[in-house]
Parts: C-alpha cells; structure tokens; sequence
C-alpha cells in the first residue's frame, strides 16, 4: 500500500458517486472539466519554470479519460500540445467528452485519429521527442487483455519513457491496470498518476507500484457529503439482473409475519415481487394465511399450524429457508412471548444465511448477532429500537451527526447493517454511513415501512454487501413515495408507493 494514503474506492463505487453526482446536480461537464484544470496545473507547477515551451502529446482512448484529458489541453497555455486520439471521433462515448472534443477541433490544437497500429508505429518518432506524454488512453471500467490498437499504444508511451526520458502522466489510472486489483498484463509505466477524488483501490496495492510512479490525487470539486448520500448509482450496484436469468435466478425470498396483523407481510411480499423478486413465499398462521392468500394471486402462501407463530412451527419454517436465499421477518407478527421465542430460533437458525427484521421481529433478536457467517439488516424506526432494549435514547433529528452516530455504533457493536427509518434515514454497517434523503412526511401513513422491508430482502437476496442492499433499498422505497405524493398528496397509501417501485428501478438502470 502507498505509504500516507488510506481510503481507496473501488472503480464500482467511484462509478456510483459520478451517477449519484449527476442526480444531484454536480454534471459529468463540471467534473471532466475540474479534472481537466487538475491536470494541467499538475503540469504546470513541474515544467513551467523551464522557462520555454513544453512539448506535450496526449494520447487519449474514446472514454471520458480521454475527455478528461481533451479538458486539460484547453488549460495548458504555453506549452506545445498534440492530440492522438486513438479510434475515431464518431465513436467518443460521452457527450462531455465529445464537446471537448468539438471545442480542440474548432480552436486549432494539432489533432489526429489513429485507427490501427500500423498508423500509430508511424507517429513514434514523434511520440519519442515528446517532453511530456499524458496517457488517456483506458480508464477504470476495461479488465483482461488490452486489443489493438491499445495494446501498441501502450508499448510505444512506455518506449517513450525509457528511450526518450519522457515525462508519463496517467490519468486517473495507469493504461491496462486494473483499477481494483492492481494487476495487469499489460499497462503504462507512469512517472506521475493522477488520480481524482479518492484513490481506486488497486493504485494502493504494491504490485502496481511500478505503474503508477509516484501517486497525487486531484480534488474535482465533489463535496464531502456527497459520498454519505444515497442516490441511483447505489441502486446500479445492487440491481443487475442477467437476460439470460432463468425463474428463481434473481431472488427468492421468504417472509416469516403475520398472526394479529395480515396486510405488513402481504405489503412486504408485493413490494419484493415489485422489486424484481422471482419468487417470494410468505410464511403466515393459520389464522390468516387465506385472507393474505385472497389479497392477491401473485403470493405464494405457507400456512403454518397455529394461531399466531409458535415454536412447533420453527422446524417448517427453517425447511422454507433452505428454499430461499433471504428471511425477512417481523411484519404482523404481534408481541406474544412464544411468538418472540420461535422469532429468535428462526432468525438465529444455522439456515438462516442473509436475514432481514422489521417491525415485531425485533422482539426476538438477540444482540449483537454472534454468528460470524450471518449478515443481519434490520430496519427501525427510532421507536421501534427500544424493542431491542439497547437501554440508550436515539438522538432526535435535529442533533443529525449525533443521530448519525449512533447508528454507526449501534451497527458496529451489535454486527449488523442498520437503516434507521425516518426523515432523513440512516444506514451505517459501523464503518460506512449513508443517509437517504428522499421520502415525505406522506409516507408517515401505515404499511410503508413493511414495503421498504421487502424492497430490502428482494435486493438482498441478488446481493452480497448489506450495507450496499439497505442504501439502495431506502432510495428507492423513498422515491417511490415521493412519486406517490406528487399524485396523492397526504393521502397516499403503502399500495401507492410499492406500485412505483418498478418505475424507480427502470429509471435508475
């Protein structure tokens, strides 16, 4: 690891933040141009004092490392600059990158298209006089072996380096590495990386010490709090669904509630089944499973043997979980000490790999999860906490770093991925913290909270981060409901919100 730099982020995560960053505002231009300037003042404060023109090529792929870099030619007065796109400028990926593009073109800079490796040999020579190289070639999203003609790019800017002394700047990361593993087969050998915002995790690693040379990282203008707000490109980390999944491939999840109540595990089960869930049984009494049945063809119901949930059923329900990839549990199940019994041998059964708790389920579990292979999410409101007698008042909304906290210790005493419901809801796994900003007083009404639970387990079962599954879950449950309100103001219904689910999704992939 890189001596003095703590905090990589993976290329997966780095893509989330620019997703989320266009959500709230921060624009993909705004960005590459922050780049951009940060590259060329990098340069700027090494070769400037020369006191003549340095001579700089940029040899830039078609992604936005190349737009990144297209920026930094506008920044470099004084010094001579050459562009070598390699591809074509049809092909360009982006709109920020192709406007870079447009504006090189349109003031003069010497500029070319290189579309195979026979014609990029040709440019050697002078990529060999070329004081300063800025290699833009690949960025953090290519994996596996490089193809032509990237691979002769690469093998030319690394020729520059030895033969010519050539100054190698890599943008945001070397050519070829793999920007969270660190390896390769073959990447640019940097003098300089610059990279932007944080470091990607395989930048750190020490077998890609070699590549990287020495290591600066590049402040693009993203705000602090960015990286703590829930937004689509969490819902992207979390959602992939394959088209040549087959049934049961994308999920299924059994919901262990009812009893007193029948509508929280049939909301739960919707809202799963909204949320891309192939296949969702609800475990329920006797006493209600018909009615939960009758609310909808779409639910799978296991009657169990009695009135509400009792001991006698634990070994029916451990045989369902077998089936299934995830439990949520604690809709409607009510308070009744038996019920609280056969809660905890449930959520502590060895079968019960991924577990989600809400609602009643609290009750039955015991804390902090001792089980070392066990991922727990539960999912409180600040009242319900007391459910779990953590003995200890959850600061109001008002005291938010204090309430932030708190989750955050919560979660990492008791080992679990905690989403604190409420206006602004909290998700911590006691090291990471998100908060979740969508959402409306609306979604006070009943049932809501039992939709985000299925929301969760249905991302859960696809899924193995928790702390990834629960963000992802709050924003969509919580813009989901703010679809609803525009409709149906404060009369809108946990039925309202789950029938959004699907159009949250769509809209975020």
């Amino acid at each position: 690891m890189k001596e003095g730099i703590v905090g990589g982020i993976t290329s997966e995560e780095m893509a989330a933040l620019d997703e989320n960053c266009r959500f709230f505002g921060l624009s993909p231009a705004q960005l590459m141009e922050n780049a951009g300037a940060g590259i060329a003042n990098e340069l700027k404060k090494r070769f400037e004092e020369k006191g003549q023109r340095v001579s700089v090529t940029i040899i830039a792929g078609k992604g936005n490392n190349g737009g990144d870099a297209f920026a930094a030619a506008r920044h470099l007065h004084g010094f001579d600059v050459r562009i070598l796109l390699i591809g074509s400028s049809k092909d360009l990926r982006t709109e920020e990158t192709r406007r870079n593009w447009r504006i090189l073109k349109a003031s003069g800079y010497e500029i070319e298209e290189i579309n195979d490796s026979s014609a990029l040999r040709a440019r050697e020579n002078h990529i060999n006089r070329s004081e300063v190289i800025i290699d833009a070639i690949l960025g953090t999203g290519v994996r596996g072996k490089i193809r032509e003609p990237e691979a002769t790019a690469i093998d030319l800017v690394n020729r520059a380096r030895v033969n010519s002394n050539a100054f190698v700047v890599a943008v945001d990361i070397p050519s070829g590495l793999d920007p969270d593993t660190g390896e390769t087969e073959k990447a640019v050998r940097a003098n300089l990386t610059l990279t932007f915002h944080r470091p990607k995790r395989g930048l750190l690693e020490r077998e890609a010490e070699k590549y990287v040379g020495e290591l600066v990282i590049a402040d693009i203008g993203i705000p602090e709090g960015m990286e703590k707000l829930a937004g689509p490109g969490d819902v992207r980390m979390v959602v992939k669904r394959q088209t040549s999944s087959h049934k049961g491939d994308n999920g299924r999840v059994l919901i262990v509630g009812g009893g007193p109540f029948f509508g929280a595990p049939a909301l739960a089960a919707l809202a799963s089944l909204r949320a891309g869930a192939d296949w969702v049984t609800i475990a329920a009494p006797k006493s209600v499973s018909s009615i939960i049945s009758s609310l909808s063809p779409n639910l799978i119901v296991q009657p169990l043997s009695s009135e509400i949930l009792v001991e006698e059923d634990v070994p029916a329900v451990s045989n369902l979980i077998n089936k299934h990839d995830v439990v949520i549990i604690g809709m409607g199940l009510g308070a009744a000490e038996e019920t609280k019994k056969a809660t905890r041998m449930i959520i502590e059964d060895d079968a019960s790999k991924k577990v989600v708790v809400d609602a009643d389920g609290f009750y039955g579990l015991h804390l902090p999860v001792e089980a070392e292979d066990k991922l727990v999410i539960v999912t409180p409101h600040a009242g319900e906490l007391s459910k779990m007698e953590i003995g200890v008042k959850v600061p109001t909304e008002d005291l938010m770093e204090e309430r932030i906290k708190f989750v955050q210790n919560f979660s990492r005493l008791n080992k679990v991925v905690t989403l604190m419901k409420g206006p602004t809801d909290i998700i911590s796994d006691g090291t990471r913290v998100k908060i979740n900003k969508k959402g409306n007083a609306g979604m006070t009404v009943g049932g809501t909270g039992d939709v985000l639970a299925g929301v969760t387990g249905a991302f859960f079962a696809i899924a193995a981060d928790p702390f990834k599954v629960a963000t992802a879950a709050a924003f969509v449950n919580g813009t989901a409901g703010d679809i609803a309100f525009e409709n149906k103001g404060y009369g809108l219904l946990a039925t309202d919100v789950l029938e959004n689910i699907p159009r949250v999704i769509r809209e975020v992939r």
